[in-house]
């Protein structure tokens, strides 16, 4: 052999260059799935909606049989009643029946996406030698942000940037307490200026400014505490195993761009239940209703935040433990 003649691969690497082969293709299927595969099959599933009027019942029966499974349907005694639905995030729409005909009633803040299915079923109602069926906003998106993109935008870069803050804290900060410190003063300090982004720039999301910055915090300290604890106790992995859980599977089933019940079933309601979900639910509650339907979603937030400091006092305790001398393990330490 020459000797600039390169040496075969040997068995073990070969094996290694193919796993690598093997572990890159199955993450690449796994994002087109977990991104693709929501959006492609977003329709109705049970979506909650009310009817309302004296032809409550018949209507809510005829939908039944047209659209069978797409709603959830509660029938309500008047306008009112059906308003009042709205703004308290038990509906995502109404249809209000009156002498001079139906009208739809929609929560456009909601989800723009949710309204869009409600405006095609006012457009189906009508048949077109009439006049075409009215349709109200009783919660409007923000005026610059009608179709909800741009909130829609928020939810990939916080969760992006929250890795990204776990990486950083767990390679430069040692230490429970140093860790956790870490961790608040970076969700506070970036969810005050995420918000200040989303309000004054962007201006995507109208509200108390504390209030959005305060769901922003708890969305950066659940992400970014929890990574922090998976490398504190499983080490470098744990920073894989956040990326899949959050990223991989929590933005894309996050409905920040349409509605847990747009989602398929069982993923849309488990995407309610991780960080991604949970946070767009709630800023969509207190920038828009006045914290109706805050409650869920904000418990599990800190449920997520508590875990993660569960899971890094687990790390630190079992570090020091590691690291402590063979004396202080109970052992005899010799006497020089």
């Amino acid at each position: 052999m020459s000797p600039t003649a390169s040496p075969a691969a040997s068995p073990t690497q070969a094996g290694r260059i193919a796993g690598i082969i093997v572990a890159v293709v199955v993450v690449q299927f796994l994002m087109l799935v977990a991104f693709a595969w929501p959006a492609a099959r977003s329709a109705p599933q049970d979506l909650p909606i009310v009817v309302a009027g004296p032809q409550a019942q018949a209507v809510a029966q005829r939908l039944e049989q047209q659209r069978p499974g797409a709603f959830d349907v509660k029938t309500l005694p008047d306008e009112a009643a059906a308003r009042e639905a709205l703004t308290d995030r038990d509906a995502y729409g109404a249809i209000v029946t009156t002498p001079q005909g139906p009208q739809v009633l929609v929560a456009s803040a909601a989800s723009p996406a949710v309204a869009q299915v409600l405006q095609q079923l006012a457009q189906n109602m009508s048949p077109s030698a009439t006049p075409a069926v009215p349709v109200r906003d009783v919660v409007a998106a923000d005026p610059d942000d009608p179709r909800g993109a741009g909130f829609g935008a928020l939810a990939l870069p916080l969760v992006m940037s929250s890795l990204a803050a776990a990486v950083i804290v767990t390679f430069l900060v040692h230490g429970i307490g140093r860790r956790a410190v870490a961790v608040t003063g970076i969700a506070l300090l970036g969810g005050a200026c995420a918000a200040a982004l989303a309000q004054g720039w962007l201006s995507v999301l109208p509200g108390s400014y504390l209030a959005v910055a305060g769901v922003m915090a708890l969305a950066i300290a659940a992400v970014a505490g929890v990574i922090t604890g998976f490398t504190s106790v499983m080490g470098r992995p744990g920073i894989g195993v956040g990326a899949v859980l959050f990223m991989l599977i929590g933005n894309p089933l996050s409905a920040a761009t349409s509605a847990p019940e747009m989602l398929p079933q069982p993923w849309g309601d488990l995407g309610q239940l991780l960080p991604p979900g949970a946070a767009a639910t709630l800023l969509r509650s207190v920038a828009f209703f006045d914290g109706a339907g805050a409650g869920a979603p904000l418990a599990v937030l800190l449920c997520w935040i508590a875990f993660g400091a569960l899971l890094m006092t687990v790390g630190g305790l079992r570090g020091r433990r590691a690291e402590a001398p063979e004396g202080a393990r109970g052992e005899p330490v010799p006497v020089h």
